[in-house]
């Protein structure tokens, strides 16, 4: 098994060689609320909604102050909008009021932000702190690894605690990032292009049919 992950992070850092989150952001709570907007919508629609969100607030406290029926118009088309405006309006009151104005770097601490899973956690963790074993698991990384052959299941839980142990730490966050790109790439969900896949050779869908 460890020959295999070693191999499959090599052919994925070849593939990708810049392991880069898809959102885009310039602070680090910027970055937090932009990975609330993505639940259950696209990076891309994202990234297109918050350059007007981040402009209207430019800063923690004006978000913070912010009025959530505002934000909800800033947000609508990301979808759940209305849930969504308030963790965000209420996150960044969590970092003014408990954190100064900062996004924290314990898993225990984000997930007491509103809106904030283990996801999320781990995502800000490995690119605001560089945290070492820090497994984003979204339903790319759960459905490729799993055909993989890295992990059982599609419980995000369950299925972070399994690559953590065969994911080297300090690699965890990128293969993450790479797996997201490589899922969107090739290994769709719907007509995944083997033919064209370097992973093929360790495929369980393809070397059972």
């Amino acid at each position: 098994m460890k020959q295999k992950v070693n191999d499959i992070i090599q052919a994925l850092k070849e593939r990708y060689p810049d392991a880069l989150c898809a959102l885009h952001y310039g602070k680090d709570y910027e970055l937090m609320i932009a990975v609330r907007l993505s639940a259950q919508c696209t990076d891309a629609r994202v990234n297109l909604i918050t350059p007007a969100l981040f402009q209207a607030y430019p800063t923690l406290e004006t978000m913070a102050n912010a009025d959530i029926a505002d934000v909800e118009k800033y947000i609508h088309s990301c979808g759940f909008f209305r849930q969504k405006a308030k963790d965000i309006v209420t996150a960044c009151q969590m970092l003014l009021e408990k954190y100064n104005g900062h996004v924290p770097n314990t898993m225990e601490e984000l997930l007491q932000l509103p809106g904030v899973g283990r996801k999320t956690a781990n995502l800000l963790l490995g690119d605001l702190y560089q945290v070492p074993g820090s497994v984003v698991c979204d339903t790319h990384c759960m459905r490729i690894c799993e055909r993989l052959g890295l992990s059982k299941g599609r419980d995000p839980e369950k299925v972070e605690k399994q690559l953590r142990c065969i994911l080297p730490p300090d690699e965890s966050g990128d293969f993450c990032h790479r797996i997201v790109l490589f899922g969107r790439e090739i290994c769709t969900a719907r007509s995944p292009k083997c033919m064209e896949c370097p992973l093929a050779i360790y495929c369980n869908e393809i070397n059972k049919a």
